[in-house]
């Protein structure tokens, strides 16, 4: 009876939204560190939601609306700040802090030259049947390929699909003037994209119908980047949604596909089911989708591979969780039905644990928790819980520089509030 009593209170505490709102927490602000040798305070702000700011790094910015996610373009000194809402992407100088240009993802008769050839003819479109092409576009994550010469940037959905059951698209940068070079159509709902380690393939996995995409980009050229695939996890979904009413697609979402990650040797990608249970695994040479290992945390959200190790977050429980990179690629690829794999390392940063960050020595993991508004840090040789940061509402994505001194976080905010914030946290490394 004791048992059944601890398991259903934390399950009903796993569940649980913790509404952490925090919008404004002071420049200066500092991770409760003492002892631990590493600490995070913060130096930098860029928010949008209180005009009269008496501290000069804590800056008003209009172009920050429900910031999704952030890259650092360490060669370029930059970074990059994707606004959901906005429909923008923010560029600031590194070092400065000071903006560079905001790009608009918006879509209309002057640019349709970005839309190469008959860029719809493999889709299906139930909400438009004419000016495909004219939308402005929600960004949600990015990542880079050729060294830095291109980001590339996911859309939610088009600003005409309410609820995303259309095909959607993603847009490429040049890095170089900042300014989209190309876009292209893909399926529906994509969020988070990778780029493989010998620059050859891009990866796009679609949270709206279960699939993945491979995007051939060996030439170099964005003009002549192609379509490899694409590949369906277990089921692809039908999205005959009701028009006459809107539907949460943050739920309707079937596996809800989220982290997504090549392994070193670019032959593998492996998927998050964030609203299903495991990891999708991907044969890049025989485009194959081969099965789904479990055994570690559901509600998965986040994938990196750091210095031989694999890590995740695990959303609704809160955990971040850590194995061997090369005994989990052995036991998918040896294994002729795939199961439960059980060889994790586990550390509990607080519920909500979303994007996961890796200090350049490895040493360090960093966790945007969302509903506790607060960045946690891991050691990771024993995965101990070292510390804490206050942080704005909703903390939601983040980026680490390549030197490991500053740790960017974005807060998207949720409709309850707080949010449209972007912060930045100085490291220090102690002695």
């Amino acid at each position: 009876m004791k048992k059944l009593f601890f398991t259903l209170l934390f399950t009903a505490l796993s569940t649980l939204t913790i509404h952490a709102q925090r919008s404004g927490v002071p420049i200066g602000t500092s991770s409760n560190s003492a002892g631990s040798g590493i600490s995070i305070s913060l130096v930098k702000r860029f928010q949008h939601y209180n005009a009269n700011t008496k501290n000069p790094d804590d800056i008003f910015d209009v172009s920050i609306n429900s910031p999704k996610s952030v890259n650092i373009l360490n060669s370029k000194n930059k970074f990059y700040v994707n606004s959901l809402e906005g429909e923008a992407t923010s560029v600031y100088d590194l070092t400065t802090f000071k903006k560079i240009k905001i790009i608009k993802h918006s879509f209309n008769t002057s640019n349709q030259y970005l839309f190469q050839g008959n860029s719809n003819a493999n889709f299906t479109y139930k909400t438009k049947t004419s000016n495909l092409n004219y939308f402005n576009g929600k960004p949600v994550e990015s990542c880079f390929s050729h060294n830095g010469k291109y980001l590339w940037i996911t859309y939610y959905r088009k600003s005409y699909d309410v609820n995303a059951i259309d095909p959607s698209a993603v847009c490429i940068i040049d890095t170089d003037a900042d300014t989209i070079v190309r876009v292209m159509t893909t399926a529906s709902l994509p969020k988070m994209i990778a780029c493989s380690p010998d620059s050859k393939t891009i990866a796009i996995s679609h949270w709206g119908d279960n699939t993945v995409s491979l995007i051939d980009i060996r030439s170099g050229n964005p003009k002549s980047f192609s379509y490899i695939d694409n590949i369906v996890i277990d089921y692809k979904m039908n999205l005959n949604f009701s028009s006459n009413a809107k539907i949460d697609r943050d739920k309707n979402c079937g596996n809800c596909l989220r982290g997504t990650e090549f392994t070193p040797d670019s032959k593998y990608i492996l998927v998050g089911k964030m609203g299903g249970d495991g990891i999708a695994i991907i044969d890049i040479t025989k485009r194959k989708y081969l099965g789904t290992v479990t055994g570690m945390k559901t509600n998965m959200r986040h994938l990196i591979i750091k210095d031989g190790w694999l890590y995740l977050s695990s959303n609704k429980y809160g955990y971040v969780q850590k194995t061997l990179l090369y005994n989990f690629v052995n036991y998918f690829s040896t294994t002729s039905k795939l199961g439960a794999y059980n060889k994790w390392d586990n550390a509990f940063v607080g519920i909500g644990a979303r994007t996961i960050s890796i200090d350049p020595s490895g040493k360090y993991l960093f966790a945007a928790v969302n509903n506790e508004s607060k960045v946690s840090i891991v050691r990771t040789s024993d995965m101990k819980v070292l510390a804490s940061c206050n942080a704005d509402s909703y903390p939601v994505g983040m980026d680490m520089s390549e030197d490991g001194k500053t740790l960017i976080v974005t807060a998207q905010g949720k409709s309850s509030g707080g949010g449209n914030s972007v912060m930045v946290f100085k490291v220090n490394y102690g002695k």
